[in-house]
C-alpha cells in the first residue's frame, strides 16, 4: 500500500450536475473553468473549515483541482462526539431509512459517473478509462449494500434445555473510523462506508490528503440522500493530526485501515490500548507465477495489467513475475515488446493507456528502487527513466527488470510504482516456493493450461486472493477482499464477509415459563 502523508494515510449515462449548498450560496456542483472549489470539513451535518490546501493534478502540475479544508484535532473529536451522539437512533433506524441512503447514493453516482470518474483521474493520475471504471464500481458496492440491508438476519436455535429458546443476532458495533489511501480514492471509501452504515454504525472519515476531491464527492452525495446529522463526518486533514486524534480517541468503536504496514501496526497498537476492533489491509508484494505450458498471450496480458495498469500503484499490483526456463526468453521479449508500445501520457487523454506517478514523493521512491535493483544487479531491461509531456508532469516510463533473485530489496519490498521485475525459476515447485516466500500474502496468480498445476496452486498458493489465467490485480466487489501474512488482519472487506468486522454478534435467552 501506498506510503502516507507523514507515515499516516489519510489504490453510458447521461452526466447529471445537481445543485448543492456549497460555502453557503446555491451553485452547480460543476465549477467555471476559471474557479477553483473549496471544499469544506462535514461535521455533524455542517460544512465547517476555513484553512485550505491545495490539490494538484499529477497530470499538470499547473492545475489546481481544488483547495480543502484542513481538520485539527479539536475538530476531530467534535466529530468523534457527533457520531457517538448519533449512534443510538441510526443503529436502530428502519430498515427502509437505510435501505433509502445507499440506493440514492448508488444512483447518483452511476449517474454522474463521467464527470466523478474525471475528477478522480485528474486528482490521482490513473487513466480516464479506469476512473470511471472505479466510480462505476463505488455506485455498484453502494447498491450492492442497500441490498443487504433488506437481507439482514440472525439465527433462531434451541436451547439444551426444555423450554428455552436462543437467538442469535448481529448488531453495530458503534462509531467506526475509517482511514483510507490515495490509490482507490472513491472505491475503498465506498467499501468501507457503505457496509458501516448498512450494518446501523456512524463515521468519521479521514482520506489520504492527495485525494480529497473524490472523498468530498462521496460524503456530499450521501449527506443529501438524507443522511441524518451525525451519522457521516468528513474530517480532511494531516495524518499526523487528524488521524492521530483519532487513534487517541477512546470513544472510536473500531478503525478500519487501508495503508501502510508501518502505520497498520501503530493503528493496532492504539487500537489494544482502548480495546477497539481493528481492519488493517497494507502491503503486497504478490507474484504472478508464469509456467512453460502457459498461452503466451494471455501471460503477458495479464502481466501488463498486473504490473503497470493504474501505475501500478496497487496494492494488488504483480511486482514478481516469476517465470520458468523453458517460457522464460519469449515472455521477456514478449513483455518489452507490449511495454514499448504502451502510451504513457495525461490522464484525461483517450489515448493514454498508463497515466502518471501520483506525486513528486511516489515518483522519487519508484526512482530510488529502480536504482536499488541495479545495485543489487538485477538487468533493467526496459523503461525506468522519467518522461517529458506536453504538460509538466509525474511521467515515468514503466520499468522491468529481469536476472533478478527473490533474496533482492525490490522482489521483498512494496514498490507501489509501475516496476515489475522476473524471477527465472526452474520448474513449478520452486515457482510455487518463490511465490510464497514473501512477508505479504494478498494476492498471486499462476498462468498454465495444467489443470493439476492450477489446482495445486489455488490450494497451497499463501495468499487470501488467488487467480488462475488472470491478472493478480482486478477483483469483484460481491465476494471477500483480504490477505495473509503482513498484508492484512482482522476480517475480510468486501461482500457478506463485511458483516463479520461492522457488526457484533449477540447471543439472546428467553424461557417462556
Amino acid at each position: 500500500m501506498p506510503v502516507e502523508e507523514e507515515n499516516f494515510a489519510a489504490g453510458g449515462l447521461a452526466v447529471w450536475r445537481p445543485v448543492v449548498q456549497i460555502d453557503g450560496q446555491s451553485k452547480d456542483d460543476k465549477e467555471d473553468s476559471d474557479m477553483t472549489p473549496f471544499r469544506k470539513n462535514l461535521i455533524d451535518g455542517e460544512w465547517v473549515g476555513d484553512a485550505g490546501s491545495r490539490n494538484i493534478n499529477p497530470s499538470n502540475l499547473d492545475d489546481v483541482v481544488g483547495e480543502y479544508a484542513s481538520g485539527d484535532a479539536e475538530q476531530t473529536r467534535q466529530a468523534i462526539a457527533a457520531a457517538k451522539a448519533a449512534f443510538p437512533a441510526w443503529s436502530r433506524s428502519g430498515l427502509l431509512a437505510r435501505h433509502a441512503v445507499l440506493r440514492k447514493a448508488s444512483d447518483e453516482i452511476t449517474a454522474r459517473k463521467d464527470e466523478i470518474g474525471r475528477a478522480l483521474a485528474r486528482e490521482e493520475g490513473k487513466t480516464l478509462v479506469e476512473g470511471i471504471g472505479e466510480t462505476v464500481r463505488a455506485a455498484q458496492i453502494f447498491d450492492f449494500f442497500a441490498g443487504e440491508v433488506l437481507r439482514l438476519s440472525g439465527e433462531l436455535v434451541p436451547s439444551v434445555r426444555p423450554g428455552v429458546g436462543v437467538e442469535i443476532t448481529r448488531e453495530a458495533v458503534g462509531v467506526v473510523g475509517i482511514i483510507t489511501p490515495w490509490n482507490f480514492p472513491i472505491a475503498i471509501p465506498a467499501w468501507k462506508i457503505a457496509p458501516a452504515l448498512a450494518y446501523g454504525n456512524t463515521i468519521v472519515f479521514k482520506p489520504a490528503d492527495l485525494v480529497p476531491e473524490s472523498a468530498w464527492t462521496i460524503v456530499d452525495i450521501l449527506h443529501r440522500a438524507g443522511l441524518p446529522k451525525g451519522v457521516l463526518n468528513l474530517v480532511m486533514g494531516k495524518g499526523s493530526v487528524v488521524g492521530q486524534a483519532m487513534l487517541d480517541s477512546p470513544d472510536l468503536n473500531a478503525i478500519t485501515f487501508t495503508g501502510s504496514v508501518g502505520t497498520g501496526k501503530r493503528v493496532a497498537a492504539a487500537s489494544v490500548e482502548h480495546m477497539r476492533k481493528f481492519q488493517l489491509e497494507m502491503g503486497g508484494k504478490n507474484p504472478l507465477v508464469v509456467l512453460d505450458d502457459a498461452d503466451l498471450a494471455v501471460a503477458v496480458d495479464c502481466a501488463i495489467n498486473g504490473a503497470y495498469f493504474s501505475t501500478g500503484q496497487r496494492c494488488t499490483a504483480s511486482s514478481r513475475l516469476v517465470v520458468t526456463d523453458g517460457i522464460h526468453d519469449r515472455f521477456v521479449d514478449a513483455m518489452k515488446d507490449r511495454l514499448a508500445k504502451l502510451v504513457v501520457g495525461d490522464a484525461l487523454d483517450a489515448k493514454t493507456q498508463i497515466g502518471p506517478v501520483v506525486d513528486q514523493s511516489q515518483l522519487k521512491q519508484d526512482e530510488d528502487y529502480i536504482a536499488i535493483g541495479r545495485q543489487e544487479g538485477a538487468d533493467l531491461a526496459f523503461g525506468g527513466e522519467r518522461l517529458d509531456r506536453e504538460t509538466r508532469g509525474f511521467y515515468l516510463q514503466p520499468a522491468l527488470f529481469t536476472q533478478a533473485t527473490n533474496a533482492m530489496r525490490i522482489s521483498r519490498e512494496e514498490i507501489f510504482g509501475p516496476v515489475a521485475n522476473v524471477i527465472r525459476v526452474k520448474d513449478y515447485d520452486e515457482a510455487l516456493a518463490v511465490a510464497n516466500d514473501t512477508p505479504f500474502g494478498l494476492t498471486s496468480g499462476i498462468c498454465t493450461s495444467s489443470l493439476k498445476h492450477a489446482t495445486h496452486f489455488k490450494r497451497n498458493s499463501e495468499a487470501g486472493m488467488v487467480m488462475v489465467n488472470l491478472p493478480t490485480a482486478g477483483v469483484d466487489f460481491h465476494v471477500p477482499f483480504g490477505g495473509r501474512k503482513g498484508s492484512s488482519y482482522g476480517p475480510r472487506e468486501q461482500g457478506r464477509y463485511a458483516a463479520e468486522f461492522y457488526t457484533t454478534v449477540k447471543t439472546a435467552y428467553t424461557f417462556a415459563g
